[in-house]
């Protein structure tokens, strides 16, 4: 007698209603969907990163890696005896920075003497770039005919490639054949005489005029972007409360360009103090002592005198300099801006 058949279950009693899909091996619902999603969101969060890396990269072989190294060879006493292997020149600990401190010997007093034409320089450079800037930019607020061609032109000395635009007012500079003197003695006749411009004290002078010929269209520039910011009413209102121009431009457009200015003195702090390129394009690695800037004299301390110890520690004595300008520069303006 043979056994009684089971029927097969039916599938509706096998799983009950409402259970759903079955569940993986982990336990967990729609884990294999939810694992290509978390990877994309990983991409895309690791996507900005990721594009960034080329630029981190090129900053650290183009800036950090040439720092580090001149902080190293400035505790070196590297010459030019050392400069196929400059890894075997001999330890100098701190004594290129003593020499470079001692203002009572030649080197410091030079040393000393460039910094001083540098902090007049670029303190003379900077306040004309800003004042030159913000001046302009205020006239050239309101609509009239050919406002965008006289932005174009204004902005034409900071388009200008450096090399370019210097060489240029080198041969203006010139004594005999130069425009400059034309101007002033073949034509106003304010001059007993052609004047040097690029030796003795008219140097200084010369190189203040490129400067600020070359600066001002940034300050112009970065001040008008910031005076698109300002509102107009706040104009019209003063306008019938009576103020006159200078009136709204010391309470309204003065006060709203602040956070502007602050930035904008700085970067034209840094980017004058540390000028190699004008002054070497207009006298060349001799400058005169009238012009002597501090950028110059370390390039000559270094690649003239072939001491590139001496003149890595005057550049480690530059970097720390700024490093303390800056963060003092950056503390003040930032407590008169919680102050306000």
């Amino acid at each position: 007698m043979t056994p009684p058949t089971t029927a097969p279950a039916d599938e509706s009693q096998a799983a009950p209603a409402g259970s759903g899909p079955p569940r993986p091996a982990d336990g967990r619902r729609g884990g294999p969907a939810r694992r290509p999603r978390q990877a994309g969101r990983l991409r895309n969060l690791s996507l900005p990163y990721m594009l960034l890396l080329p630029a981190i990269l090129l900053e650290l072989l183009v800036h950090l890696v040439p720092m580090i190294l001149g902080i190293v060879m400035s505790f070196r006493g590297i010459t030019q005896f050392f400069i196929r292997n400059w890894t075997q020149a001999p330890w100098a600990g701190l004594h290129n920075f003593r020499i470079a401190l001692d203002f009572n010997a030649p080197i410091g007093k030079a040393l000393l003497h460039s910094f001083w034409v540098t902090c007049t320089f670029t303190a003379l450079s900077v306040g004309m770039c800003w004042l030159l800037g913000a001046f302009v930019s205020v006239m050239m607020q309101d609509s009239f005919r050919g406002r965008g061609i006289l932005r174009t032109l204004f902005l034409v000395p900071y388009a200008l490639p450096v090399y370019a635009a210097v060489i240029t007012w080198a041969f203006m500079f010139q004594r005999d054949n130069g425009l400059i003197n034309h101007v002033l003695h073949d034509q106003l006749h304010l001059t007993s005489g052609h004047p040097f411009w690029l030796i003795g004290d008219n140097s200084f002078y010369a190189l203040l005029i490129v400067s600020v010929w070359k600066g001002w269209p940034f300050a112009f520039l970065i001040i008008t972007a910031g005076l698109q910011n300002i509102p107009r009413e706040l104009y019209e209102a003063a306008a019938i409360d009576g103020a006159g121009m200078w009136q709204q431009i010391r309470k309204i457009t003065m006060p709203s360009l602040r956070p502007v200015n602050q930035v904008l003195v700085l970067v034209l702090f840094l980017w004058t103090f540390n000028d190699f390129n004008t002054p070497f394009v207009l006298f060349g690695n001799s400058a005169p002592e009238a012009a002597d800037v501090i950028s110059i004299h370390i390039y000559q301390a270094s690649f003239v005198t072939w001491n590139f110890g001496s003149g890595s520690a005057m550049s480690v004595l530059l970097l720390l300099f700024l490093l303390v300008v800056t963060a003092v520069y950056l503390l003040a303006t930032s407590r008169r801006r919680q102050d306000v």
